[in-house]
Order: C-alpha cells, then sequence, then structure tokens
C-alpha cells in the first residue's frame, strides 16, 4: 500500500518521528517528508540516515502557507508536531493554544486541501479529564480531527482522519529516564516528585506500532488506544539504580506544574463504547449530525463507571520494570557507556 506514495510527518525531528522513520526507509514508499521548525535536527538526520526517500523541509505548523505548500502531493500524514512539555505548558499557556491547536487546525485544514488520503494526528493520556494546558489543547486537538473527519472535502475524497492517544514513552526525549540515568552517572540524588505516582511505561517502538495500527484499521474519526502497564516512579527509579549498580539517594521533590496522581487512556464515557480489540481500544467517533431530535437510541451504549488509567492497568515490579528497560536501546547504550 506504500508504493509510490509520499508520507510527511509534521514534527518529525522528534523522538517518534525518528522511530516511525526507521520502519517506513524499510518499505518502498517514494518518498517521506520531514516538516519541523528545527533546521539542526534535521541536518543531523540528513547526515545520519543519507536517504535519498527523505526530503526534509523547514516549516512551522502555525504558518498554514508553509504547511499548505509542503503537502502538495503528499498521500499519508502522521501529525506529531506538538508542545509536549507540561510545566512549559503551564507557563506559556498561549503558546501551546497557537501549536497544539491552531497549529494543528492549519495541519488539518491543509490535508482537506490537499486530499491527503490518510492522516493520524498524535495525542496523549494527558487530553482524558485534562487539569493542565498541554492535555487540555491535546483534548482540542482530538475534536478538531474528528470534526475535520466529518468535513465534506474529506469525506468526498474517501480520507480518513484519525487519532491515536498514549501514555509516557519510555526514553523519549525529555522524559524521566533519561534524566534518572544522567543522575546516576553523576552521582547525584534521584528527584522524585511523588513516590507512588503511576505511569504507562510504553516504549517508542509501541508508538510505532499503535500509529500503524491506527493507519491500517481506522474509520473516520476514531480513536485508538493501546493497552499498557505502569509502574510507580519509585518503581522505576529502584529499577535503574539495580540495573546500573547505583546507590544514588532518592529525592522527593513534589509535584511540579500540572502534574496528575495518575493518567487515563480511556475516560468512564468513552469506555462505555470502546470495542476491545485485544491489545488495543477504539473508540469510534460520534458522527451524528445536531439534530438531535431525528434519534431515539433504544439499544445503544450505557455510561459505565470504569476508566482505563494508569492506576488499575496492569502494575510492573521492580524486576519486571527491569527486564523491561533492558528492551530499550537507549538503556542498553547507557549501560555499555557506563
Amino acid at each position: 500500500m506504500f508504493k509510490d506514495k509520499v508520507l510527511m510527518i509534521t514534527g518529525g525531528t522528534g523522538s517518534f518521528g525518528n522511530a516511525v522513520l526507521k520502519h517506513f526507509l524499510n518499505s518502498n514508499i517514494k518518498e517521506i517528508r520531514i516538516f519541523s521548525r528545527d533546521e539542526k535536527k534535521q541536518e543531523d538526520m540528513r547526515i545520519e540516515y543519507k536517504d535519498a526517500k527523505l526530503n526534509f523541509i523547514i516549516g512551522d505548523v502555525r504558518d498554514f502557507d508553509s504547511i499548505n505548500s509542503a503537502m502538495k502531493g503528499v498521500d499519508f500524514l502522521f501529525q506529531a508536531a506538538a508542545l509536549k512539555q507540561v510545566p512549559s505548558c503551564e507557563f506559556f499557556p498561549l503558546q501551546a493554544v497557537k501549536t497544539n491547536i491552531l497549529g494543528s487546525e492549519n495541519v488539518l485544514e491543509a490535508a482537506a486541501r490537499n486530499n491527503v488520503k490518510k492522516v493520524v494526528v498524535l495525542s496523549t493520556d494527558k487530553a482524558v479529564y485534562p487539569i493542565n494546558t498541554m492535555g487540555m489543547t491535546k483534548a482540542i486537538m482530538e475534536k478538531l480531527a474528528i470534526s475535520k473527519a466529518r468535513d465534506p472535502r474529506v469525506q468526498a475524497n474517501k480520507g480518513v482522519i484519525c487519532a491515536t492517544r498514549y501514555g509516557n514513552v519510555m526514553a523519549s526525549r525529555g522524559s524521566i529516564i533519561p534524566l534518572f540515568i544522567k543522575q546516576i552517572k553523576e552521582g547525584k540524588p534521584l528527584t522524585i516528585t511523588e513516590p507512588n505516582m503511576t505511569r504507562f511505561m510504553m516504549s517508542l517502538k509501541d508508538s510505532v506500532s499503535l500509529v500503524l495500527f491506527a493507519f491500517e484499521n481506522a474509520s473516520p474519526g476514531d480513536l485508538f488506544v493501546q493497552k499498557s502497564p505502569a509502574a510507580t516512579i519509585q518503581t522505576l527509579a529502584t529499577a535503574l539504580k539495580e540495573l546500573f549498580n547505583a546507590d544514588n539517594e532518592i529525592q522527593i521533590i513534589g509535584s511540579r506544574h500540572g502534574e496528575k496522581m495518575y493518567e487515563t487512556l480511556c475516560g468512564k464515557e468513552e469506555m462505555s463504547k470502546a470495542d476491545d480489540l485485544g491489545d488495543f481500544y477504539r473508540v469510534p467517533a460520534d458522527l451524528r449530525d445536531l439534530n438531535y431530535t431525528k434519534y431515539l437510541q433504544t439499544d445503544g451504549p450505557r455510561l459505565i463507571d470504569q476508566e482505563y488509567n494508569s492506576d488499575n492497568t496492569k502494575q510492573l515490579n521492580v524486576e519486571e520494570l527491569k527486564e523491561l528497560l533492558l528492551t530499550l536501546d537507549y538503556v542498553q547504550d547507557e549501560l555499555k557507556s557506563k
């Protein structure tokens, strides 16, 4: 299905972009466009991959003209451009709005105008019952995607716009695992916000699998979630200390701006209509129109009082988490260089 096709990855110089890029470079796809505003990371990728399939485009999703012109001839799109750091978004909320909401709308509108066949937008567990700016802006981005899936231009083109939602990606840029390893190597205390705070444990490989599953199985407006185990931050710190044979002390510093004790991947209202697909949940969009009086629902889903979160999923112990951490290339590389 990828033969002679063009794929664009917005925010393609990030952790996800690099991971999904490696998958598609081994396919028979014609061209992969990396769209981002960071020319240094683009140059690093150009030097690293040295692949004629790659086309690097400097631009910003906030600038409609730049994303619209870059999308001409694109068949498939992964929208990964975002401001993701929770405290930064708390201090500069309007910047998060401009990138995560207005920028995403620019991407979706450009996709509609350029007849892109499949669009997958990347969201986060923080979009469920959001309490921080990053989660709120990502929640609106999901609504924009569902709205654009209803667009007559997209429907006429038989296009599919869908969303994926995942938890913290282990060892991704700016995440806690690289910080803990750095602190271990420098002999500094491991700074923990709240020891019993739980987070989903998902690898970059898992995030790519989720997006590919959505890409291959989505109907317009679908939202996909991958089932993932979780662990407390205390368990994570202990597992890393044991892997690195370290005796660094653990320092409790208290929660940061906008943090939750646990994250939710599917809310109660979504779980009431979600399809269990084994390793994934599919939440179909409500594509009814505004004429509510036309509908009399007698056999539809009833709301349930059960969400899917990092507190009620499978909890990893130290040994299980160590085994999972050892599957990460980043951790293996850091252990070798220790």
